[in-house]
Order: structure tokens, then sequence, then C-alpha cells
């Protein structure tokens, strides 16, 4: 005959069940701290304020046209041609193109476009256009 200590410990714990009634210790205001009201009860919105207007609708100004821009770097077109200022073999990437000056510090971000005839064979680790990549691969180069 087993006795009660021989019996298996049971490992799961039962959940809370909030908000049952006051004989239920966790009744009236359900372990959610003072408040009962509209956040005691759901989630609401970020913005809402009670029923009014959304703070950003206040401001319309700050919701005009081209405020909510992306503020990335425009995109600086290269010409595949000004890559024949490099000698045979070289690599061209971001940080030899300043030191060439064929492009400014301040630029963001360069693609290299099919403008021109590229005379070189380059290894080009720059973003490039489809025209631009099989001009690079005719001429003997290869972009990475």
């Amino acid at each position: 005959m087993h006795t009660l200590s021989q019996l298996p410990s049971i490992s799961d714990k039962k959940a809370k069940r909030l908000g049952r009634g006051h004989g239920s210790g966790k009744g009236l205001k359900s372990t959610r701290g003072t408040t009962r009201h509209q956040k005691a009860r759901g989630t609401i919105p970020l913005g809402f304020i009670g029923g009014q207007a959304r703070d950003v609708k206040k401001y319309p100004l700050m919701r005009g046209k081209g405020k909510n821009k992306s503020v990335q770097a425009p995109v600086y077109a290269l010409a595949l041609s000004k890559l024949n200022a490099y000698d045979d073999g070289a690599t061209v990437n971001f940080v030899s193109l300043v030191e060439k000056k064929l492009i400014d510090p301040s630029v963001g971000r360069v693609k290299v476009v099919a403008n021109g005839k590229l005379e070189k064979k380059l290894t080009v680790s720059l973003p490039v256009s489809a025209q631009t990549r099989k001009a690079i691969e005719t001429a003997g180069g290869s972009v990475v």
C-alpha cells in the first residue's frame, strides 16, 4: 500500500485564473495594479489618447509631403568610360575611386552605369548595371 509521500510529484503548475471574483483572491483588478480603466483591459494603439485625434494629426506640418522620406544617400552614377583611368588588372572599389579623384569622398553610394566604352581589364567590386557587367566581362574583366 502506497502512502502519500511515495506518490510522484506533479511538475506542471496550473496557470493563474485571473478575474474570477473576489473569493479567488485574483478578482477585481486581476493583478493589473491600481488601474481599472482602458489600459487594464487590453491592448490599445501606441498613439491613442482617449478618443481624440492622434497626436501626429495635430501637427500637420510634421506629417506633410516629403517629411517622412528615406534619409539614404542618393546613388551616384559613374560612367563606365571613366574607369579607363585605371591600369590593366587593377581593382576598382570605393576607396580607389576616391584616391583617383573620380568621385568626391562625400558621395554616399556609387553605381557604375554603361555610359561609354571600357578598354581595360578590371576587377570591379561596386554595384553595376546589367549592361555594365556585360561590357566589363567583354573587355576581359570581372565583377565581384
